[in-house]
């Protein structure tokens, strides 16, 4: 057994998720720092190749994560995930002001989780 195999399962599926949404933010928006100047298209094919790592950790991650979770609280999780990763992207890497809209976004996603993880 390998030693991420030791891990609980959701565990297992948020940490393949928080890679998968590095390399998703990234292919969405990286562009927009790092391409400015490209023609869209070009722009494109290189997010198409980023999303390819995006893919082949996001499909394990719902994969694990489905021997113990139902659907809707993979998506919620992994929406949770997306946000936490999205804030420090657009603050640091792409020097957007922090907003006290993305605390309340937190929340609601919050609420969320709640709803979709209480027994």
């Amino acid at each position: 057994m390998s030693f991420f195999q030791s891990f609980p399962v959701p565990l297992q599926s948020a940490l393949l998720l928080v890679l998968s949404n590095v390399f998703m933010t990234f292919a969405w928006y990286g562009h927009l720092k790092n391409m400015a100047s490209k023609p869209w298209f070009i722009a494109a094919f290189v997010s198409w190749g980023i999303a390819l790592f995006e893919y082949l950790l996001q499909v394990p991650a719902n994969r694990v994560g489905a021997q113990q979770m139902t659907v809707g609280q993979l998506k919620v999780m992994q929406e949770v995930i997306s946000l936490s990763v999205f804030v420090p992207f657009a603050v640091f890497y792409l020097g957007q002001p922090f907003k006290l809209d993305y605390i309340w976004a937190a929340l609601c996603l919050v609420g969320a989780a709640y709803f979709m993880f209480r027994a």
